[in-house]
């Protein structure tokens, strides 16, 4: 369970960021949330398999369900989301949110230029299979600890449900003060990372990877022309890891939100544009 006091911290940042939506956790379970959103079970793909030629793409994709997607239908609804072995509805989601290892090599292909001689032109978001390849090794997610990996805002964990990391969703002006914050916590000025993936790369996958090197650092994502679909026009993703956001929320009192300072100038701004979106803050 989330302790009292860290939600309403988390209430106090979201009033200085003015932000009007609970973050995201994410975590690992093996027992699935009730009307949680996420895909139909699928059928059973692995790198074996793929080299066995045994796998259908066209009855993989029959039931294609984006990870981006359904944390949307859980914004929208405060509900949950989720992602497993069995229902992995996307091969690539399900390797960065480390329900696969290895990776199919059809996505090596269908992410770059695609198959030469059919109409699978490739997404072109990576200049060649080598280059996703390369991507896809450093990425390297970790085995998952439980059978699901879910996504829920922060107010509704209970029990002895944790996250490991914490998603924002936020316009750019919004997004200054998580980036300013983050670097005014660690003192380290590449304390927030920002490299290639998939949208569900940056809030699972490469945030996995910087806990595994043992780095406490934040990512910057949602520039996957895949996912924007399932993202408010604008809207980017920050992640956080745990043990970090504790961090930031203790460090609230001394930082840029409570001087009189050029935040206020920010957050003027942050209010125009919730005013444009027809947002309230």
């Amino acid at each position: 369970m989330i302790e009292q006091s860290i939600l309403e911290e988390t209430k106090t940042f979201l009033k200085h960021l003015g932000l009007n939506e609970d973050p995201i956790g994410v975590y690992y379970d093996d027992n699935k949330p009730e009307n949680a959103f996420g895909p139909k079970a699928g059928p059973p793909i692995s790198r074996e398999l793929e080299d066995q030629g045994q796998i259908d793409m066209q009855a993989v994709f029959q039931n294609f369900s984006c990870v981006i997607a359904n944390i949307w239908l859980a914004r929208r609804k405060q509900g949950a989301a989720y992602i497993s072995t069995e229902e992995y509805g996307c091969p690539g989601g399900s390797f960065y949110c480390s329900m696969m290892k290895p990776n199919l090599r059809f996505i090596e292909h269908y992410v770059t230029t695609g198959f030469e001689g059919t109409p699978i032109h490739g997404e072109r978001y990576l200049p060649s299979p080598e280059a996703m390849r390369k991507f896809l090794a450093k990425v390297d997610p970790r085995k998952a600890p439980a059978k699901y990996c879910i996504f829920k805002p922060l107010s509704l964990f209970s029990g002895g449900e944790k996250p490991e990391f914490v998603i924002f969703f936020a316009r750019p002006e919004v997004l200054t003060g998580l980036f300013t914050h983050t670097t005014f916590t660690t003192g380290e000025v590449d304390s927030v990372a920002s490299p290639f993936g998939a949208g569900c790369t940056n809030i699972v996958g490469w945030p996995l990877h910087y806990q595994e090197q043992g780095m406490e650092k934040a990512v910057l994502g949602g520039f996957d022309p895949s996912a924007r679909k399932y993202m408010k026009t604008d809207e980017l993703t920050f992640t956080v890891p745990w043990s970090l956001y504790q961090k930031m929320l203790k460090a609230l009192p001394d930082s840029i939100f409570n001087v009189d300072g050029e935040w206020k100038t920010v957050r003027k701004k942050v209010n125009r544009s919730a005013k444009t979106w027809g947002e309230g803050v």
